[in-house]
């Protein structure tokens, strides 16, 4: 989880080499000895809060320090209060296993101390934790005995049936192989999978990132594939696992609402900040990273918001009754490169939202958060622990509301049914959703009806119906059918009614399409967008016509050529079109899209068309060309078999994109398939007849699907720049006051003096730091991006970068050396890539590019590409200015 390697990374680094794992981000006059002793107080008192930024009404303790809690990954608590902690000392980058395990933390008396700790289970890599009930489901790394070396990452679940706070043997697997293996064992644990949350639906929620997956294989035997990163669900016994949603690029949670909303915090390398993205997940959608966010974004379901440089972790849905309103209600998420846990609110737009994010809690490199039944918040800090852990950083505290007051968890094993169905009315999300699970095991007569009744009951809040209806659900299975179908009826449940009909494959033959066929004509767009990702799971081709009906609205447009689309810009009126597509795919509607082109639903048919690789697809289109008269669509034929020519590569796990990858679209990895001669035949022709404007649109759509069709031209070429050249050597040697002072003096010394930011623009091209680095968006992309750097890292953060550039090594820009056909070598860090070259910068400034097919090997050093030294010649004052204009770019 750690979105340390978990997205690690995050921001936007110094030098090519900004310390991610930076101290908390006090303000300027504080010295950073504060922020140590957060890992040592036993309390955090009202000075603390002088220090970083809590918010009124809310009492913070320390809970656990490292002694017990080091380098913590992942927290889920109990909804009895017990507190579960992934320790991860291997870390994001670390490959040594044995060196994981998950705390047992208990506070006996409720007085926020611990009074018993037990180490649960040993597990490398833990990178999240569910508790319900006696089990506990950890997503983690494994290793192979023999070799040593990370094999894939599992969801296991462990057993605690005598309550001793130690696991009963080893744990089960759920899922096994949900991670690139290959990428594991070379990088670490590192944009794996990460976060596990339960959603009242009863499917445990899985946050990937974007190694992605191969052959990853559920207990029912059920193999699965995803290139890239997005959300993944399972039953909790380990069946039925699919896609949610794809599209992200390094997700480490996922916070879910009582109405089964799913929120992430996520980011991508967009404008070379690894700018943090908050994203609302509708099933089936597609989120675009990294082929689709930039210049395809018609196409996908955008993010609501782009909230700048960071790194997302920890999320939780806060609806818990005991917490002060202006703090409940809300998704939660942390930022592990801010150091901050944030509120996002929210305000219903169509079938989603749009939000606007508050500041909440401040804590240093934040890595989770979880409540438990009382409405104790309990949050885990890495606190500068490093690439691969530390045994003297990391924390846990615990934030209660100042009025708080202890009240008991029931005992759910020696509740009454009843008890449980009342429990469903809770207001308490925790008290829902662990009496839900525990009626499953109940007779399923006597839940059906109890829940049943809740669901039914119109003068309950509907987040205590919505309780019911998906626990009766689960409990019934196909005999729920007419119930849920008559729940669909009542305004109130039809968007809930829809999703739990269709929810889950097995059994869903018997699950009548009516209610899903009424409810697209529906004025309320989540209804709507309910019925129509239900149709696609119920895979009836019946309901193709009636989908194509689905408006394609106005904000249906592609970007400008290489222009970036708004992908982090709320569009829901998008959303069921968006669906209906997706819906349309799943059910292979071939025939009735091509039926439809040049009617009122072609825009729609083509746009489902542009996946549809079949070659019944590419002969309807091309007899539809000849077919319609009208030049639009004609030229909205040839926009769908050109982007129909290459399909993505069979994805094997044996690569991965890297961090930042050729985002240019719209596949990767592109290959020809059984319509591709087809398609090039008849492509040829057309362009055969064209005018000199005709053929340059068919140069075009070559540039832009990435085609490979030399006849066409349009292929893009780099235009040189004449790039600045440095004789660092020259830089290095000399020896000033920074050269002659310890870092502890460097550090008191930037306290002190402020310097000149003026100065230090001049001293930004002086030492050498243009050669790698740009400052504005619209300069050319080089090495580490440094107009945003000031909103991300404080002077002594920054300072501490640019003397220790091995200190931790910027992701994206270490050192790699590469062998090449020809007898060829080449060192630097990588600028671009794609399936066909990689482009290089070497420290002076001088770039190459490598054909991909030309490579022989390939290794990442362990030393930053930026020298020690580099600073060594300038004065106090002179560092000063430098840090303090790279301070102010916060662009």
């Amino acid at each position: 989880m750690l979105k340390l390697s978990f997205t690690l990374l995050f921001v936007v680094v110094f030098f090519g080499t900004l310390r991610y794992f930076t101290s908390a981000f006090f303000p300027e006059n504080q010295p950073p000895i504060k922020h140590a002793s957060l890992n040592q107080s036993h309390t955090l008192g009202t000075k603390r809060q002088d220090t970083l930024h809590w918010p009124d009404g809310l009492k913070i303790t320390r809970f656990a320090g490292p002694d017990l809690t080091p380098s913590p990954a992942c927290i889920a608590t109990a909804p009895t209060g017990e507190v579960y902690v992934g320790v991860d000392m291997i870390g994001s980058l670390g490959k040594t296993p044995g060196k994981g395990k998950i705390m047992r933390l208990v506070d006996s008396d409720n007085d926020g101390k611990i009074d018993k700790h037990t180490e649960f289970a040993e597990v490398d890599d833990p990178r999240g934790i569910l508790v319900m009930g006696d089990q506990v489901f950890v997503m983690h790394t494994v290793f192979s005995k023999e070799t040593g070396k990370a094999i894939g990452m599992n969801l296991e679940v462990f057993t605690d049936k005598d309550h001793d706070g130690i696991a009963d043997g080893p744990p089960k697997p759920l899922i096994e192989h949900i991670s690139n293996a290959h990428m594991l064992a070379e990088r670490g644990t590192d944009h794996a999978t990460n976060g596990i949350r339960m959603g009242i639906d009863g499917w445990i929620y899985i946050a990937v990132g974007d190694f992605g997956f191969h052959d990853a294989i559920d207990r029912s035997g059920k193999k699965l594939t995803m290139l890239g990163g997005g959300i993944v669900r399972v039953r909790p016994d380990g069946t039925e696992m699919e896609i949610y949603t794809h599209g992200t690029r390094n997700i480490y949670d996922v916070a879910i609402d009582p109405y089964m909303n799913v929120f992430t915090r996520d980011n991508t390398n967009d404008g070379g900040g690894w700018n943090i993205r908050f994203s609302h997940h509708i099933q089936s959608g597609e989120y675009g990273y990294p082929v689709l966010f930039q210049h395809f974004t018609d196409e996908i379901l955008p993010a609501l918001v782009d909230l700048g440089g960071g790194s997302g972790t920890g999320s939780l849905f806060m609806d818990e009754p005991t917490w002060p309103e202006k703090y409940n209600h809300v998704p939660m998420t942390a930022d592990w490169g801010r150091s901050e846990l944030y509120i996002n609110r929210l305000k219903p737009d169509g079938a989603s939202f749009q939000q606007k994010e508050e500041e909440f809690i401040q804590l240093p490199q934040i890595t989770d958060l979880d409540v438990d039944g009382s409405g104790r918040l309990y949050l885990s800090a890495w606190d500068g622990a490093g690439y691969s852990g530390d045994a003297a950083k990391g924390y846990v505290v615990r934030a209660v509301p100042t009025n708080w007051t202890y009240k008991s968890f029931p005992d759910l094993k020696a509740a009454s049914a009843g008890d449980l169905a009342n429990l469903l009315k809770s207001a308490s999300a925790v008290a829902r959703l662990s009496a839900s699970q525990e009626l499953l095991t109940r007779p399923v007569e006597e839940t059906g009806k109890l829940s049943l009744q809740i669901a039914n009951d119109a003068s309950l809040p509907l987040y205590a119906r919505v309780a019911g209806l998906y626990t009766y659900a689960q409990a019934t299975r196909e005999n729920g059918i007419p119930a849920l179908v008559q729940l669909s009826k009542d305004n109130n449940l039809k968007e809930f009614a829809l999703r739990a009909l269709a929810d889950r494959k097995p059994g869903i033959q018997n699950v009548p399409i009516e209610p899903f066929l009424a409810s697209l004509k529906n004025p309320s767009e989540r209804v709507q967008a309910a019925a129509i990702v239900g149709l696609g799971r119920l895979g009836r081709i019946a309901a193709a016509q009636p989908l194509l009906t689905t408006p394609v609205p106005a904000t249906f447009v592609a970007p400008n050529k290489n222009e970036e689309g708004p992908h982090a810009k709320p569009n829901a009126a998008i959303i069921p079109a968006h669906l209906a597509v997706r819906a349309l795919v799943s059910m292979n509607a071939v025939n009735d899209c091509v039926n439809a082109i040049g009617t009122a639903n072609s825009t729609l048919a083509l746009w489902a068309l542009r996946y549809i690789y079949d070659t019944k697809a590419v002969d309807g289109l091309i007899k539809a060309y000849s077919r319609v008269k009208d030049d639009k669509t004609k030229k909205q034929i040839l926009v769908t078999l050109s982007r129909l020519y290459k399909k993505e590569a069979d994805y094997d796990a044996s690569w991965w994109w890297g961090t930042r990858p050729d985002s240019h679209g719209p596949i990767y990895k592109g290959v020809t398939w059984d319509g591709s001669p087809r398609i090039e035949q008849f492509l040829k022709a057309q362009w055969t007849k064209s005018s000199p404007t005709g053929k340059q649109f068919f140069a075009n759509l070559n540039a832009r699907h990435q085609m490979g069709i030399t006849a066409f031209g349009g292929e893009e070429k780099g235009t040189a720049t004449k790039e600045v050249k440095i004789d660092l050597a020259k830089i290095t040697n000399k020896k000033g006051q920074i050269g002659k002072s310890s870092i502890e003096d460097v550090m008191l010394m930037i306290a002190k003096i402020k310097g000149d930011p003026l100065k230090g623009k001049a001293l930004f091209a002086r030492q050498g730091c243009i050669a790698c680095h740009s400052l504005t968006r619209g300069e050319k992309l080089k090495g580490p991006f440094m107009g945003q750097i000031g909103s991300i890292m404080t002077r002594q953060q920054i300072a501490e970068s640019v003397l220790k550039p091995n200190a931790s090594i910027s992701q994206g820009f270490a050192t790699v050396v590469i062998s090449a056909k020809g007898n060829k070598n080449y060192m630097g860090f990588i600028t671009e890539e794609s399936a066909q070259k990689i482009v290089m910068r070497d420290i002076t400034g001088n770039v190459f590019t490598v054909k991909a097919s030309d490579v022989i090997s390939r290794k990442e050093l362990k030393t930053s590409m930026m020298p020690t030294g580099l600073a060594n010649a300038l004065s106090y004052e002179e560092f000063a200015s430098l840090i303090t204009f790279l301070s102010q770019q916060k662009n």
